[in-house]
């Protein structure tokens, strides 16, 4: 390298004293950018990826019809409680259903914002070991990594929001409506109105999955690789 950057130099002194005119500032920056990358460059340059990918998939998500018009994303009613779904509308009570459903979404949409500094913070907690062991991963290695290890804080410090959104949107009081009219159906084993850790579980679910989309892109299309780091970085691979 310094060799290289030596003869550089001496050329370029040569072409200067030819009368032609050279930006030493390119050159440099030439010669510096084909340099071998560092650790601590490969590790600033899978975080800005997953920051990236955290920011688009949140902003995705918090928008309206982020999750209720994304079929990949899209909270359903809870699956463990399907037969609530299925006896309500055999008894002509779908709208409420279907009210229902769109409060669940639009509460997933409206806490996915606050999801940003959550993930971020947890980013920022990824070790150089973390980032040497994922970098030539699957296309997803760093979301799914940051999944397996951060979750449960995640959910932690999710949650309150959540929480507050099914309330903004009323979905807590359209469940808790819907599970108290079929607990008088009879014959009918009685639910259990708690709606918090199904949401929050399918939120975050939906969230890592958007991020995950946007990390592949990153990895695989050097026009979303918005920073030179990121080009240096993922153009290495």
């Amino acid at each position: 390298m310094k060799r290289n950057l030596i003869v550089i130099l001496f050329s370029t002194l040569v072409l200067t004293a030819c009368g032609q005119k050279i930006n030493l500032g390119k050159v440099l920056n030439s010669v510096m950018t084909n340099a071998p990358l560092t650790e601590n460059e490969i590790g600033m340059g899978l975080k800005e990826a997953l920051t990236v990918g955290v920011n688009l998939g949140a902003d995705k998500a918090s928008a309206v019809d982020g999750y209720f018009n994304n079929p990949r994303i899209k909270i359903p009613f809870p699956p463990e409680v399907q037969k609530v779904e299925s006896t309500l509308r055999s008894i002509g009570l779908g709208s409420e259903v279907d009210k229902f459903v769109l409060a669940l979404n639009r509460g997933a949409e409206q806490a996915a914002i606050q999801a940003k500094p959550i993930f971020i913070s947890a980013i920022k907690q990824l070790t150089l070991t973390d980032v040497m062991n994922i970098l030539k991963g699957d296309k997803d290695a760093a979301t799914q990594f940051l999944k397996r290890t951060t979750s449960t804080q995640l959910i932690a410090a999710f949650e309150p929001y959540m929480v507050k959104s099914l309330e903004n949107t009323q979905a807590t009081k359209y469940y808790t409506d819907i599970a108290n009219v079929y607990n008088k159906v009879p014959f009918t084993q009685k639910i259990n109105p708690d709606l918090k850790g199904y949401a929050t579980q399918k939120a975050i679910d939906g969230l890592f999955l958007l991020v995950a989309d946007e990390e592949a892109k990153i990895r695989e299309n050097p026009l979303a690789r918005t920073s030179d780091l990121l080009k240096r970085v993922f153009g290495s691979i």
